[in-house]
């Protein structure tokens, strides 16, 4: 999907960079521009980002380096493109794809969930084993969540239903039947930070305390 999304931004930068070469028809800049942005993108995301956040930026990367290299392909047969003035499709492609770059760039950050699993399933039951949450710092300063639930809901499965991370961090599971389930569940998230106060509570509206205050 990241991927994808960085092929059509590269596809979008090619077409733009091709038509704003027609003054000069200097057309083989336009891969050569994509391949830099490219290389950018994920130098940007590897250095001066990193961790998780900036392995999507390297993905991103990848899909508009693919986009340089089919572009790179076709160039070849764009050969009746010639150097002149623009006309009203190059004036309106060329205000059009800078919009759509910045509209799919703003829908990938609404798709940007924050967070994500590392790892989900079941404990053996044991006596008086409450529900609680836990909080440990992995790498490069990220927090990973631990969710376990209690005797109470043995044979069940856990979801994520939802994470808000605007404002305070509030985590919101689902409670689910599974077939042949035995066991208590748990779930680790992965979250980039956490801000105080965190929330954890299921879709019942039942809040999970802090293992430390159980």
């Amino acid at each position: 999907m990241i991927s994808s999304i960085g092929f059509i931004i590269g596809a979008c930068i090619f077409l733009f960079t091709l038509i704003a070469m027609k003054k000069t028809g200097k057309f083989y800049l336009a891969p050569i521009v994509t391949f830099l942005i490219a290389v950018f993108t994920v130098v940007y995301g590897m250095f001066k980002v990193g961790g998780f956040e900036g392995m999507g930026f390297g993905i991103i990367g990848v899909g508009i380096l693919i986009a340089a290299m089919v572009g790179t392909l076709l160039l070849p047969f764009t050969k009746g493109l010639k150097k002149s003035e623009f006309n009203k499709v190059d004036k309106s492609i060329l205000f059009i794809v800078p919009v759509l770059i910045f509209a799919i760039i703003g829908w990938a950050i609404t798709l940007d969930e924050g967070y994500w699993i590392n790892e989900e399933g079941v404990i053996v039951a044991g006596n008086d084993t409450s529900s609680y949450y836990e909080v440990s710092t992995i790498s490069e300063g990220m927090k990973q969540i631990h969710i376990q639930l209690g005797e109470k809901y043995k044979g069940k499965h856990l979801e994520i239903k939802d994470v808000k991370t605007l404002g305070n961090t509030e985590i919101t599971v689902k409670v689910v039947d599974k077939e042949k389930a035995t066991g208590l569940p748990f779930i680790k998230i992965g979250l980039e930070k956490i801000v105080e106060p965190l929330v954890v509570q299921t879709t019942d509206g039942e809040k999970i305390n802090s293992k430390s205050t159980n």
